[in-house]
């Protein structure tokens, strides 16, 4: 645990540096677009974040390779190199458009190249699927499988970028949650370089969204961009996938632990990665759909998002992002409560997590309503018990 400190102060400490240096750099050159429709900002921001956060990255694992601590996660040095050289092209990509605004079709064929980079190069594949007691995947399935999922966490985590600290503090809460699951699955059954992986890259995403973050914050000095958005959506897919896609079936559900619950033991690796990242996977179908039966492009551009209706509903900024937050924690957090009640064998097995689930579900919902119908509610409750 020592290790994963190290990295999460050191990779927060270099990205918070290298975010100072490109926000001034930024403001000096005037690296910044001009304010669009759909825009809730009404200054001029640079969005050059994705560079500090892309090199802040780097440098942690750059560093890594001279620790002790993590010589595990650099057994297959192919794997870590591709993950690296699917950010920069992506990092890329997402720089010239947040200058220039590429064309959609652009974006997403860079998308699925960097999706192949993890996958057809470093070898990061969905290879279990959690039917009956798990089946292995054929190798064609396999790679479609991953490289579609990658892209469809990377324009999830994308879409919902549209206030200040949104996407930095969703990502930073799913990421906690996340380094916790992979951490006691290394502890506990698999202590294999595949859920070192995952832990290592989780805890390095925890300290690039910390460091970037107060530059992030409302009102936000400069935002992560394209680049930012796309960066953190491939490594949180990647390091998904690396771990539950790898888990062998006997694993799971021969485990004397697991033995308890099949049904536990063989859904929760594949629940919790998902509902870590369940509002933009909501928001991002929600737009597709919303958008394909206008007959429009699923990727062109409008303000309906989630956090749009939430600003039209009379939330502020502030407000809105918070609710986000409260979500994504509620969710994640009862999914993750369920699995360690299942392996500590709990009398109750999952029902902490679904207890959880359902008051802080109803706590969220009472907080998500528009403030002018909760604060008449408030008074009507007042009024009545008087």
């Amino acid at each position: 645990m020592r290790d994963y400190l190290i990295a999460f102060l050191t990779t927060g400490a270099i990205t918070f540096v290298l975010s100072w240096i490109v926000w001034k750099v930024a403001i000096r050159y005037r690296l910044h677009p001009e304010i669009r429709e759909r825009d809730v900002h009404k200054t001029p921001t640079p969005r050059l974040g994705g560079i500090a956060m892309f090199f802040g990255l780097v440098a942690f694992f750059l560093i890594s390779t001279q620790l002790p601590g993590f010589a595990i996660v650099w057994e297959q040095p192919i794997r870590m190199w591709a993950l690296l050289a699917a950010a920069a092209l992506m990092v890329v990509v997402g720089v010239a458009d947040d200058l220039w605004d590429l064309d959609w079709m652009i974006k997403l064929g860079a998308q699925f190249a960097a999706a192949w980079i993890v996958v057809g190069i470093g070898g990061i594949q969905i290879l279990f699927l959690p039917f009956g007691s798990q089946v292995v995947v054929s190798s064609w399935l396999s790679i479609s499988l991953s490289i579609l999922a990658i892209v469809i966490v990377m324009n999830a985590v994308n879409f919902i970028d549209g206030l200040d600290g949104l996407v930095a503090g969703v990502c930073l809460i799913a990421n906690a949650v996340f380094f916790a699951y992979s951490a006691l699955l290394a502890r506990d059954f698999d202590n294999s370089p595949e859920t070192n992986t995952a832990v290592f890259i989780t805890v390095v995403l925890l300290g690039v969204c910390a460091g970037f973050l107060p530059f992030n914050w409302n009102p936000a000095k400069m935002f992560m961009g394209d680049a930012g958005a796309l960066l953190l959506g491939l490594m949180m897919a990647s390091s998904a996938i690396v771990v539950t896609g790898n888990l062998p079936p006997q694993l799971l559900a021969d485990n004397d632990q697991f033995g308890r619950s099949q049904l536990i033991g063989a859904y929760i690796p594949m629940i919790l990665p998902i509902v870590v990242v369940l509002l933009p996977l909501l928001d991002f179908g929600l737009a597709v759909i919303r958008r394909t039966a206008k007959g429009r492009s699923p990727f062109s551009p409008d303000r309906q998002h989630m956090h749009h209706r939430m600003l039209d509903m009379g939330h502020t900024d502030r407000n809105a992002v918070f609710v986000f937050y409260a979500w994504t924690a509620v969710v994640s957090l009862s999914v993750l409560l369920m699995y360690i009640g299942t392996t500590a064998g709990w009398p109750g097995l999952y029902l902490p997590g679904l207890a959880y689930l359902l008051i802080g579900g109803v706590a969220c919902v009472l907080v998500t309503l528009p403030p002018s119908r909760r604060a008449a509610r408030v008074a009507s409750d007042t009024k009545a018990s008087s």
